[in-house]
């Protein structure tokens, strides 16, 4: 069924709201009330809340206000109104939520990681619905603008700055629980965005393919494309036979390749996201 542009919007907002609320749940379960600051504007926040008792959500809007008017000035509306609106409920909620919520861990360890976990999966259901919650997203695209800098290091720099900062205000091992909660954050919005690897694609280069290939639609009912290839030593061409299995597939494709020649070579690798026939159906995107 085909889905209007409105509604589309409509879900987006809705997942977006879901999203900022996780990342609001991770701050006022686990990092704030532990002093960890894993980077961006909330470890911003987070360390000026502990100086000087300002609340986090409002110091977090006073810092992206800025960001967003240079933003809105340097690059126009690409960050556009879902990013101010996930920064607004995220800063919002924060706030709201913070007089009703006890920490539901005093250990720093669990604090990080479970932290990490909701922030994670919060993050990456905000990016998966094409929003944002400003904060150094922004900060690293305008430092880009400026200096050229790519922006993976630009986030790299800013959040390193924001935890080595959170080492001096508390203490070194809070910046190190930081840096737990920000590798587990950055795994989880990739498992969020691109699933967790459910499939599997074989490139196989043998001599005997056209008997592989044969085996691989009668025996598992897959597809697969003949690549051409060359050789860089004895430049002769080859075919490279790749196919898409599921998880449960792999060893029976690995059999019968084994039983069709012993030494063919074979990649494997995972594969986060199959879109077409045998797999996923494709989805077009909303505006």
């Amino acid at each position: 069924m085909k889905i209007s542009g409105t509604v589309r919007a409509v879900i987006d907002y809705f997942w977006i709201f879901v999203g900022s609320a996780l990342i609001a749940l991770a701050l006022d379960w686990f990092l704030i009330p532990n002093k960890i600051a894993a980077g961006g504007v909330s470890g911003i926040a987070t360390i000026i809340h502990y100086l000087f008792g300002l609340p986090v959500g409002a110091v977090m809007i006073a810092l992206n206000v800025p960001l967003f008017l240079m933003g809105f000035k340097e690059l126009g509306l690409k960050f556009g109104v879902r990013s101010l609106y996930g920064m607004l409920v995220l800063s919002l909620l924060v706030d709201f939520l913070a007089p009703y919520l006890k920490a539901l861990t005093k250990d720093p360890f669990l604090a990080s990681l479970y932290g990490g976990v909701l922030s994670g999966i919060g993050l990456g259901i905000v990016f998966k619905f094409k929003g944002s919650t400003g904060g150094t997203d922004l900060a690293a695209a305008i430092l880009r603008r400026f200096t050229k800098t790519n922006v993976g290091m630009a986030l790299l720099f800013i959040d390193g700055l924001v935890v080595f900062v959170s080492g001096i205000v508390f203490n070194p091992e809070q910046a190190l629980y930081a840096l737990i909660t920000i590798v587990v954050t950055s795994l989880l919005i990739d498992l969020v965005q691109e699933g967790m690897g459910y499939a599997r694609a074989f490139f196989i280069i043998s001599d005997k393919n056209d008997l592989i290939s044969e085996k691989i639609i009668t025996e598992l009912d897959r597809g697969g494309t003949c690549l051409k290839g060359e050789g860089i030593y004895s430049r002769k061409e080859k075919n490279v036979l790749l196919a898409v299995v599921n998880r449960s597939e792999v060893s029976r494709l690995k059999e019968i390749v084994y039983q069709i020649d012993p030494k063919a070579f074979v990649i494997v690798t995972n594969v986060h996201e199959v879109l077409g026939e045998g797999f996923k159906p494709m989805i077009k995107e909303g505006n």
